[in-house]
């Protein structure tokens, strides 16, 4: 009898161990779960309530850093350091090929997914939707079978453009003896005409940076201008705007059935950035093409930025699907992250 009391002893300071890890781990995971549950609500308040607000999304990357930290901690806990690493590797090895690889070969681009970071797409894609990326196999092709208006020209015609891109920086503005407005109430109080983006920057007066006829006669792409409607918050005004390219003798409009095209961004400032815009028209130069393109929220074509038009190896491809609010994670982690008012998403332009 007393060795049976000893063993029921032991068996009992045995369990208590068990006991004590069952009540840790229980523990830890209400701890991810409300860690969880907070980046779950922090996200919906970021998207639908605060608009983009710095500090929430801030506060969004230390929960996720904490939770990360949390749950890696539980993990060794509970199986050892060496094989929690080594999980840690097949799942990134997993996600790459699930996410990244596997959707490469079968669309044929080497950036099968991409983020929205801004609101130049609206109403069409708004920020933080996700999109799924198509490559282009053959250019000529694809613009031929979304019917893109192609223009021919020549290579030192093309050359000269290029290497004095500053130039294309044209944006519409209204303006009177005492403004310069993009957007304005009454049309009518003003005479409109574009503007030399770099030359109004350099601090020059308003009236040496006007790019009249005489001006664009020596550019290879020619600016024509209409007046809009935008909203801005719940309040409708008008906006000066780029409404039609000439390019030789060819005029092209712009066109909202047009693929929306994904590329590698560059200017002489610097640059470097994947861009989601609508394509506009092509520039055909031998067998080389150039895309220029336009954001749907955006005033002007994004060659009036001075951002050099993408040729056929800086396309990413063509926007084939597109999912909301899943790009967020993504904008937040890369530091793309600011007011609404900063990224242009308080306006519409109809």
């Amino acid at each position: 009898m007393p060795k049976k009391k000893q063993r029921a002893r032991n068996d009992t300071n045995n369990n208590a161990p068990r006991h004590q890890d069952a009540a840790k781990k229980e523990q830890g995971s209400s701890l991810t779960y409300i860690l969880y549950a907070l980046i779950i609500l922090l996200f919906i308040l970021y998207i639908f309530v605060f608009k983009n607000n710095l500090e929430i999304a801030v506060l969004a990357i230390i929960l996720i850093a904490v939770t990360l930290i949390v749950e890696f901690q539980a993990s060794v806990r509970e199986e050892g350091a060496r094989r929690t690493i080594l999980e840690i590797a097949a799942a990134i090895v997993v996600a790459i090929l699930a996410v990244w690889l596997i959707p490469s070969l079968v669309l044929g681009t080497s950036s099968p997914v991409d983020v929205v970071a801004s609101c130049s797409m609206l109403p069409n894609l708004h920020r933080g939707d996700l999109v799924l990326v198509h490559g282009i196999r053959n250019m000529s092709a694809f613009l031929s079978q979304h019917n893109i208006p192609v223009v021919n020209v020549s290579a030192l015609a093309y050359s000269n453009m290029a290497a004095n891109i500053e130039k294309e920086a044209l944006y519409p503005l209204a303006y009177n003896s005492t403004a310069i407005e993009e957007i304005i109430k009454d049309p009518g109080q003003y005479r409109i005409s574009f503007f030399n983006i770099f030359c109004l920057n350099s601090g020059r007066t308003a009236g040496s940076c006007i790019a009249d006829q005489q001006y664009q006669n020596s550019n290879l792409v020619k600016y024509n201008y209409t007046v809009r409607s935008v909203h801005i918050g719940n309040v409708s005004s008008n906006i000066v705007f780029t409404s039609s390219i000439t390019i030789g003798n060819t005029t092209v409009y712009e066109n909202y059935s047009n693929p929306i095209i994904v590329y590698k961004a560059k200017s002489p400032s610097g640059i470097s950035e994947d861009i989601i815009h609508r394509l506009y028209a092509a520039i055909r130069v031998g067998n080389q093409y150039y895309l220029l393109t336009k954001g749907d929220n955006n005033p002007v074509l994004d060659l009036q930025s001075a951002i050099y038009p993408p040729n056929s190896s800086e396309v990413l491809g063509y926007v084939a699907y597109s999912v909301p609010w899943l790009g967020y994670p993504s904008l937040i982690v890369k530091g793309q992250i600011g007011s609404s008012d900063l990224a242009g998403c308080n306006q519409t332009i109809i």
